[in-house]
């Protein structure tokens, strides 16, 4: 399957990474209003990412939350030398592992432990509506979604969980297996194969 695809006019995208590295210059200078605009130019797209990796609402929207909380902690890292999507589409990748090992964590620990306790944390709050808004119509508006329905946003989240996150990093979001590998702390070889997988079980999926 294809990957999203990040083809432009080579003068309009110029001008796009100029807009964009202005607004990080002024973020990273303390202008909330500029970090203010970088996460309503991404906040959909992170979401929809968020999205597909947890297959979950309500971790999505933290996900995201703790995404963006690292961009305005991190923004002064950001060198500019690729995009500043992808650049937040890594730190969402993090946001998303962490999260799953906090998750497990917890579980192990609750096994563990001789009475279960009749109350749990409140865990972070749902991002702001206007995240909600524009992912809203941001999360599913890439060329995959468009084109293939939802359907196979709906097996993609039937995947098992590693197999989901190499599918979705690599034929969604256009990474490469070695920087799939670098985020998952894997080899490239097993994203290849978890990749493999991941397609066999959607078409079979998707062929009932």
């Amino acid at each position: 399957m294809a990957s999203a695809s990040r083809e432009t006019d080579p003068a309009v995208q110029r001008s796009e990474d100029q807009e964009v590295l202005a607004l990080v210059s002024r973020a990273c200078a303390g202008n909330h209003g500029a970090f203010e605009a970088i996460y309503r130019r991404y906040c959909g797209r992170i979401y929809g990412l968020c999205l597909r990796l947890c297959a979950d609402v309500v971790e999505a929207e933290t996900a995201t939350q703790d995404t963006f909380v690292r961009a305005w902690q991190k923004l002064d890292s950001f060198t500019g030398s690729g995009s500043l999507g992808g650049w937040l589409s890594r730190l969402a990748t993090h946001a998303v592992a962490d999260r799953r090992r906090r998750r497990k964590r917890r579980e192990r620990l609750i096994e563990e432990l001789p009475v279960a306790s009749n109350t749990a944390p409140a865990d972070a709050p749902n991002i702001a509506q206007n995240t909600a808004t524009a992912a809203a119509g941001g999360a599913m508006s890439g060329s995959i979604c468009s084109g293939l329905g939802i359907d196979l946003e709906r097996a993609i989240a039937r995947l098992p969980e590693a197999a989901r996150t190499v599918f979705v990093l690599h034929d969604v979001e256009g990474f490469r297996h070695r920087e799939i590998a670098e985020l998952m702390g894997t080899a490239a070889g097993t994203s290849k194969a978890q990749l493999h997988r991941a397609r066999k079980l959607l078409r079979v999926m998707l062929a009932r």
